[in-house]
């Protein structure tokens, strides 16, 4: 029977194989309009399906899928369109959204599954970050404290040393013969956290091109020792010297003065950057020396001992500004190489020193049965520590925390002063002592520090320049909603 042959308006459907049909299998209805004398053409529309079938999912009236397995959808090339989103965006399908067929929820249930682990690895990144910058932090104060700690208590076993054995040449120079032992402790150190094989000699071998190519000779050994040698027992020296006369909190403090005099000696020497405050820090530190040698007025033994504490400043930022011109960019190898070098001079060429001075009755020494050897083992020990720790400590960590270590070895020494030996400052050496810390703290503020302040001034000036333009444009559009009379008045 061809279509539309009835007189009366009828309807037939016609169902298209799958693979001639873009949207797959669906109902195709033809109406006629006309019986056959009408000779109008039949006119093709689309019936919406009754139901829709999708693979893997649930029927909403709880039916088969079976419908659509022959046609089963298949993601285009491009994966953004496939057919069974064409389906159920043409059907309007339980609110579908493009883009959330079947295929997609499998997709994005592997990219939620990602995502917790993207989100974790960012967190353990996050979390090792602030680990490491804990530990950093934590290394720096701890650093602080040892330095810190080894400088005072080497203070204060000194006075203790001297209440029994008053041989202060003779102590330094037993504390300097110690620094032999500097480079086994550096190899020790180096063989046990990187495992290397080399021998002790070959690895002195190595080290030793600080003094040439062509390594240490004995010409090179006494030109480049010497001076530093005799400048070291000299800092020392007159270090033990000071300690004699003044308290180690006034000593400690003079020593400090030791910064500004680098700076001095730096900037003429080494032709290092001008910096105004740190020419306020040294007329500082000055300012703080005279003021300490005027506590108990010019005379006397305050003023030897001011006196021999800025001498031991001087030697040690004379050696320090010599240490930079020639061995500035040594290694830690190489240093520790060089202090075990000048042990080893010390122990050879400068132990004439004290015999002379015993047999010309300047030290005397007594049988060596009565030398207070637990006081000057654990002084010698803590010079030491106190020498690995400042020159080790530059290395690894910062060096401004070395200078504050040393800085807070004066109240260190105060508080052991007056607790333990009940000293009492005056007013004028306690500010002696505060003006000498400052200019100390100035001088350790960095080359750009100006530039730096001037830029987080002008950042403070920005950010307040933004809050006013934000409250001057609130007030302008409170002013505008008055002037359009949308205030609201309360009314009484």
């Amino acid at each position: 029977m061809q279509p539309g042959s009835h007189g009366d308006r009828g309807s037939s459907f016609l169902r298209l194989p799958a693979d001639l049909c873009p949207l797959g299998p669906t109902m195709i209805s033809t109406e006629s309009t006309g019986g056959e004398d009408g000779g109008e053409q039949p006119c093709i529309r689309l019936d919406p399906l009754t139901s829709t079938h999708l693979p893997g999912k649930a029927t909403p009236t709880g039916g088969s899928r079976t419908g659509l397995m022959d046609g089963s959808p298949k993601v285009t090339a491009n994966g953004v369109h496939d057919i069974e989103d064409r389906i159920l965006r043409i059907t309007g399908y339980y609110g579908y959204n493009p883009g959330y067929s079947s295929h997609r929820r499998e997709d994005g249930s592997e990219s939620h599954a990602e995502t917790p682990g993207s989100e974790t690895s960012g967190e353990s990144r996050s979390n090792q970050t602030c680990t490491n910058t804990a530990l950093k932090v934590l290394g720096g104060l701890l650093v602080v404290l040892c330095v810190s700690s080894s400088w005072v208590g080497t203070t204060q076993v000194v006075k203790l040393t001297f209440q029994s054995f008053s041989c202060p040449f003779f102590i330094s120079w037993f504390s300097s013969n110690w620094n032999i032992l500097f480079f086994p402790i550096y190899y020790s150190g180096h063989v046990v956290t990187t495992g290397d094989k080399q021998t002790p000699i070959q690895k002195f071998r190595e080290c030793s091109k600080l003094f040439g190519e062509d390594g240490m000779t004995l010409k090179l050994f006494v030109k480049r020792t010497a001076p530093f040698s005799i400048l070291w027992t000299l800092t020392n020296y007159l270090y033990l010297l000071a300690l004699k006369k003044l308290t180690a909190t006034d000593v400690s403090a003079l020593y400090c003065c030791h910064k500004a005099f680098v700076f001095l000696l730096s900037w003429i020497v080494l032709k290092d950057r001008f910096m105004g405050v740190r020419i306020v820090a040294a007329i500082m530190a000055i300012t703080g020396i005279v003021m300490m040698a005027y506590a108990d007025g010019f005379h006397g033994d305050s003023f030897v001992g001011v006196a021999l504490a800025v001498g031991s400043a001087s030697t040690s930022a004379l050696y320090k500004v010599l240490f930079k011109m020639f061995l500035g960019s040594a290694n830690l190898g190489e240093v520790a190489h060089f202090l075990s070098t000048m042990g080893f001079f010390n122990l050879i060429f400068i132990s004439c020193v004290p015999l002379i001075l015993y047999f010309t009755k300047v030290e005397h020494w007594g049988s060596l049965s009565s030398l207070p050897w637990g006081y000057m083992c654990g002084l010698a020990g803590l010079w030491l520590v106190f020498n690995i720790l400042v020159h080790v400590g530059v290395v690894l960590t910062y060096p401004i925390l070395i200078s504050i270590g040393t800085l807070l070895s004066v109240p260190g020494n105060a508080a052991v002063d007056v607790l333990k030996h009940e000293v009492i400052f005056s007013v004028v050496r306690l500010a002696a002592t505060c003006i000498i810390c400052l200019g100390f703290l100035l001088l350790l503020l960095p080359e750009e520090w100006d530039s730096v302040t001037m830029r987080f001034l002008a950042t403070i000036a920005d950010k307040k320049s933004e809050e006013h333009g934000e409250e001057l444009t609130d007030s302008s559009i409170h002013t505008r909603s008055r002037a359009n009379g949308t205030v609201s008045i309360p009314l009484a």
